[in-house]
């Protein structure tokens, strides 16, 4: 059977604009898919990936679901799961609860239909763990791009996946030699002020830090240039990459020298490629290894991917590409029939797992990983990492 397309090359820039075009893409793959709910009798097994293609999280959704097809075609061209393949069907959403329920309700009566995977963005992902719970859907959740540390987890969802608190931990320990006391958020959006402003408070507060909060609004260069001298040398940025790029543009004329952590939603190369101004040192993280390293499973990516899709390596499509291995690897270990119940029960059974130096493990509070990396933009431009 002949390997799905691959998605065609996007241009970069301007990346929101273009992205728009992606989401189309997505729903006219997945169309045949929701049209034909009845196929169970099919040789084939649906793992669906519920996206956001809303236009604040569309460059996200994009990369990471980028990842997760290429692992896909990759795992249905060595065979699937005990030569079975694996259908993998994209539930596209424009980030609204109605479009979610639209989504979910596409898949709940289709018993062929046995995990959801790789959710994302980090909105859509938290709505896909409560709407689940609310509606009595049983279906394993599986790493979902779930950034949000205070959401409370149930029994069906496996994040694998750092969430915020990590970050941001992670990455002020870089800046710890600054005697940080204090930490600057910038919110990119109204949106993103009321969506994560209580976890951000919440983790700063745990990190003995005093906050200062800025709401982005329509204009972010001109809320860079309205920063004081009283204004914390170290920001915090909540936001997507060409937010972030706009906010960097106006701190380039501030005389106060300005450190901006950014997490994991932004891709530091396409924000220079967007016009990023290069003398403010931004410190990014991310919740899995760095895309040149040489771990068995960030070499796997490099190499499907490259095989697969005219798409340079990126931490957010790394991450896909992971999301869709351990549910795999999780699958691959289902001690008879592949339905709902048994790969739920899979999952919940599921034990310490390596795959390729990239390690799973949950906690008590159904939270698996710490597992935190970073890189940086230099105050000369430059990026290390």
């Amino acid at each position: 059977m002949p390997l799905p397309k691959p998605l065609p090359v996007l241009t970069r820039l301007p990346r929101r604009r273009l992205l728009q075009h992606a989401g189309l893409l997505a729903a006219g793959i997945a169309a045949p898919a929701w049209a034909q709910p009845g196929k169970s009798a099919s040789r084939s097994l649906i793992v669906a990936q519920v996206v956001d293609f809303s236009q604040a999280q569309q460059d996200v959704s994009k990369d990471f679901l980028i990842g997760s097809r290429a692992a896909w075609q990759d795992i249905n061209a060595k065979g699937g799961i005990r030569g079975r393949r694996i259908e993998h069907q994209t539930l596209e959403t424009d980030g609204t609860p109605a479009g979610l329920k639209a989504a979910l309700d596409s898949v709940r009566d289709n018993p062929a239909c046995v995990a959801l995977s790789g959710s994302v963005g980090d909105l859509v992902a938290g709505q896909v763990v409560e709407q689940s719970h609310k509606s009595g859907l049983t279906m394993a959740h599986v790493a979902p791009w779930l950034q949000n540390s205070s959401l409370e987890i149930d029994d069906k969802t496996f994040p694998i996946f750092a969430a915020r608190q990590e970050q941001i931990a992670y990455a002020l320990k870089t800046l710890s030699t600054m005697g940080l006391k204090e930490l600057g958020a910038v919110y990119a959006t109204a949106q993103d002020y009321s969506a994560y402003r209580a976890d951000v408070e919440r983790i700063t507060a745990g990190l003995q830090l005093k906050l200062q909060s800025f709401k982005g609004a329509d204009d972010l260069r001109a809320l860079g240039q309205k920063l004081t001298p009283r204004t914390p040398a170290v920001l915090l940025f909540v936001g997507g990459t060409p937010e972030l790029a706009e906010f960097t543009q106006g701190l380039e004329k501030q005389s106060r020298q300005r450190y901006i952590v950014a997490l994991a939603d932004v891709n530091l190369t396409t924000m220079l490629q967007m016009g990023a101004a290069r003398n403010t040192p931004v410190i990014a993280t991310q919740p899995v290894p760095l895309v040149n390293a040489s771990l068995p499973i960030v070499r796997s990516y490099r190499e499907t991917l490259a095989r697969l899709f005219d798409e340079p390596p990126a931490a957010l499509s790394l991450a896909g590409f992971i999301a869709a291995r351990y549910t795999y690897e999780v699958l691959s270990e289902v001690d008879g029939p592949l339905n709902r119940q048994t790969v739920l029960g899979a999952f919940q059974r599921r034990g310490a797992m390596n795959m390729g130096g990239f390690s799973v493990s949950f906690n008590p509070q159904r939270r698996s990983s710490t597992y935190v990396t970073q890189s940086m933009m230099t105050v000369d431009g430059r990026l290390i990492g």
